[in-house]
């Protein structure tokens, strides 16, 4: 799959390059010359911002699995997870270092979610059969990161309060709708696909349990002030990462665990897979350079445009596609493209809205995959890109019904 989905990029690329220089339009090819050299120039910056954040979570992860904490941790969500990750051995590592990334993205922790999903994707290939091909596990795992599964998106809150915003946290809401949209159609996809028993007891409880929680943390939030959601959610975050640090740290030194030997190993395997990664996150920001450089998103765009006006629609929406468009390849371009919507048409238009609730309900799907599965060396992918695209569309098209039901 990841093949054909590169081989798909150049000549997606190519195709807009033709047709531009056919227009007239010389300066395509600086343009794209230049996005290749820049794909290799980010492909180490991201790598190298990587290996502090890497090495730090490795090793911490290596004191809270030596003092317990982990396994204390994946007991909780095991029953679950080993109905949904059928393969995985009971009682094995990767539950607790899932568990770990998923309650980081929830809170928001981006700093801590991508070595903690690092660690669990090699876990999860300790157990896979085939070094190459993603298990299904693997599968399962990369859909529940791509689909977004951020509880409160502070990032977009602060953009907006930035841009001038009443209200800056107003989209709260419309985000949770739509992201909790794309992580249960990424779930159900994975399920389909891989005929994953989701209409038991037990995982019908553990969602209940789930959404009960959600709903009541949402009631919570909405009697807040714009200004304290985002508060909330900050020391929320911050305080439960803080307390898994200390209480790592000092739960391994009670059972006489040397904590500074091990943080250190822990570490150096933390700077090695950050310099693994440059290959992979070279190859996809490569593809993804040559498509935002060629013009092929604006075509895309254009043709989106052509369609909805044929049909009658209303065609609002369309003016915060360019987001859409971009976040599944690039945060930094969806972030840029949120903002430039906000400036055009305002932070409290329909448009500058609906940007923000897309930036804030949808993940950048191909970086994720080539992070996390670059991490391993999976070179085959199976269906981890149509159920991730599928959930990144499920996240964008409920973004744009939830935005006309509550800003008309």
């Amino acid at each position: 799959m990841l093949n054909r989905v590169w081989l798909g990029f150049f000549l997606i690329s190519m195709a807009a390059v033709v047709i531009r220089l056919l227009q007239g339009e010389l300066a395509v090819l600086s343009q794209t010359v230049e996005a290749l050299f820049a794909s290799a120039k980010l492909a180490a910056e991201i790598a190298i911002g990587l290996v502090g954040v890497l090495a730090l979570w490795m090793g911490l992860m290596r004191i809270g699995e030596r003092a317990g904490m982990v396994a204390w941790l994946a007991r909780i969500t095991e029953p679950l997870l080993s109905k949904l990750m059928p393969e995985i051995p009971r009682g094995h590592p990767a539950y607790g270092s899932v568990t770990m990334n998923l309650t980081a993205n929830l809170l928001g922790l981006d700093n801590a979610a991508t070595p903690l999903g690092l660690k669990a994707m090699h876990d999860l290939q300790s157990v896979n059969p085939s070094a190459a091909v993603a298990s299904n596990a693997q599968i399962l795992f990369l859909v529940l990161n791509t689909s977004s599964v951020t509880l409160v998106p502070v990032t977009v809150f602060l953009f907006r309060a930035q841009q001038g915003a009443v209200a800056p946290a107003d989209v709260f809401l419309p985000i949770l709708l739509a992201t909790t949209s794309s992580s249960l159609v990424g779930l159900l996809a994975v399920a389909w696909v891989q005929r994953l028993p989701l209409l038991n007891t037990l995982v019908l409880g553990y969602g209940a349990v789930l959404f009960a929680g959600l709903g009541a943390l949402v009631w919570y939030l909405m009697g807040l002030g714009t200004d304290a959601i985002g508060a909330f959610s900050t020391n929320l975050g911050n305080g439960v990462l803080l307390a898994l640090v200390f209480a790592f740290v000092l739960l391994a030194a009670l059972k006489r665990v040397a904590i500074y030997d091990e943080f250190v190993d822990g570490a150096k395997e933390g700077f090695a897979q950050a310099v693994a990664l440059i290959p992979y996150l070279l190859a996809m920001l490569l593809a993804i350079g040559l498509l935002r450089a060629s013009g092929a998103l604006d075509v895309a765009l254009g043709v989106l445009a052509t369609m909805v006006q044929s049909l009658g629609l209303d065609g609002r929406f369309i003016d915060a596609m360019p987001t859409a468009l971009m976040k599944p390849f690039s945060g930094s371009g969806a972030r840029a493209m949120m903002l430039e919507t906000m400036n055009h048409f305002g932070v409290d238009s329909f448009a500058g809205r609906l940007a923000a609730v897309v930036q804030g309900s949808t993940e950048t799907t191909f970086y994720v995959l080539a992070v996390y599965f670059g991490a391993v060396g999976i070179r085959y992918s199976r269906h981890a890109v149509p159920c991730a695209l599928l959930a990144d569309l499920s996240g964008i098209l409920t973004a744009i019904g939830v935005c006309y039901w509550f800003y008309g």
